[in-house]
């Protein structure tokens, strides 16, 4: 499968989704596997990733650091062979890596494997400051030294020696690097207010299948004991339970039946349980997840009649990603509700969009927003500004009366597969221009 470039949507809206899905591997996970595999000279393969603009990315930037990559199709998603049978580049291409944020993974592996990486400054979504400030005192308290450049953050270390480390902020990009360099490290490391989200998990149980002794996966104080040498392994990412959250949303307001086939269910608790609060019923049956026709759509208010908060949180609570989705299905639903994205300055700002359609939404300060609803949208004119925003947009419109464009899907396509064919095979009028 190949990228599928830019372009954008015509959306004819009011058609409720109806069928079965399945669901794409993790964006997340999957994408700090494919780092992973830097950490050792054998093969990695990888099953089920996602065939995504940001997956196409991270494969690239792999390329040029010298692994060498074959792919081949597997269902929906794919399957990677990697291997980086000599020394790696230290010096990825700041072109690629200024376009994906995920790219600030690699400089754990790369330190860890060459004692030396030029990180050029990450890209990705603009969703506000993402500062990697969390990442470099890791690496430093880990024996890196570090020198900013105009062309990035130059870090070496010809031995890296595990220490005990409290991260300033549980962030899952850093976890996941300062883990990747831990594991080749010398002695023990300790990690404290490690992320612990799922794709974090992920990446632990990957690479303790290649060799690693990781110990406390899950929780968030990571303990490692290096090693000197990973191996290869064969490992497959789980399911998006981001993408099943989506799924849920976009049955629940068009009011449209759908089957989730094999999501991770254990992983799904928080958004079900969210979702509940907004009027939204799932129901665990065999091979999967049942989004029955007619949802209440009613907002559930707290004790006492006060007006509900919907907060994003570290893992397990709600995740951060998920608050656009969160806010579009609120503005269908009778009630009040406040939206509170705690992460991201700028993540709430595509609510001007939906205002323009016709949503009651006080954008209170930039990290939340007050809906009331439900109110009737009306076809629009849009742009998607980010992966999360984009999907959130297209449900939007999914539920809109009348016929939306959505420009700029590439942010769209960073994150979801083929959403238009599988929207389409589920009874979506929508169409890639």
């Amino acid at each position: 499968m190949k990228s599928q470039g830019t372009g954008s949507f015509r959306i004819q809206g009011g058609r409720p989704i109806h069928g079965k899905v399945t669901l794409q591997g993790s964006k997340n996970e999957a994408l700090s596997l494919l780092v992973a595999s830097l950490l050792t000279e054998e093969e990695v393969i990888l099953g089920n990733i996602p065939p995504i603009e940001d997956v196409f990315l991270m494969e690239q930037i792999l390329s040029s650091l010298g692994v060498s990559v074959r792919k081949e199709s597997q269902g929906l998603g794919m399957k990677y062979h990697l291997q980086t049978k000599n020394d790696p580049s230290s010096f990825p291409p700041p072109e690629l890596c200024g376009l994906l944020r995920g790219s600030v993974t690699i400089a754990g592996p790369l330190l860890a494997r060459n004692g030396e990486v030029l990180l050029p400054r990450p890209g990705g979504d603009s969703i506000g400051r993402r500062r990697i400030d969390t990442h470099i005192l890791a690496l430093q308290a880990l024996g890196a030294s570090t020198e900013l450049t105009k062309e990035g953050v130059h870090l070496r270390c010809a031995h890296l020696r595990g220490a005990d480390i409290l991260l300033d902020e549980a962030s899952v990009t850093a976890t996941e690097s300062v883990v990747c360099a831990s594991v080749l490290a010398e002695g023990e490391s300790k990690i404290q207010n490690a992320a612990c989200e799922p794709h974090v998990q992920g990446l632990c149980h990957m690479l303790n299948a290649m060799g690693a002794k990781i110990q406390g996966i899950g929780s968030n104080i990571l303990e490692i004991e290096g090693v000197k040498k990973l191996k290869g392994t064969y490992f497959q990412a789980t399911s998006d339970t981001l993408e099943a959250g989506s799924f849920i949303a976009l049955a629940a307001i068009t009011g449209g039946e759908l089957f989730i086939e094999n999501p991770d269910l254990p992983n799904l608790r928080m958004i079900r349980m969210v979702f509940s609060k907004l009027g939204i019923s799932t129901k665990v049956e065999k091979g999967g997840l049942l989004v029955s026709q007619g949802q209440k759509l009613e907002v559930m208010r707290d004790f006492g009649g006060a007006i509900p908060r919907i907060d994003s949180a570290p893992w397990p609570g709600f995740p951060a990603d998920m608050t656009s989705i969160a806010l579009v299905i609120a503005t269908q639903c009778n009630g009040t509700v406040l939206i509170h994205e705690k992460l991201f300055e700028s993540r709430l700002f595509f609510t001007d969009r939906l205002i323009a359609m016709g949503a009651r939404i006080v954008l209170c300060d930039p990290h939340r927003a007050l809906v009331i609803g439900p109110a009737p949208l009306q076809g629009a004119v849009l742009s998607s500004p980010d992966i999360r925003a984009g999907m959130a947009l297209l449900a939007a419109t999914l539920c809109a009366k009348g016929e939306s464009k959505i420009q700029n899907i590439l942010q769209i396509d960073r994150g979801f597969a083929s959403i238009d064919t599988r929207l389409q095979a589920l009874g979506a009028d929508i169409e890639r221009l």
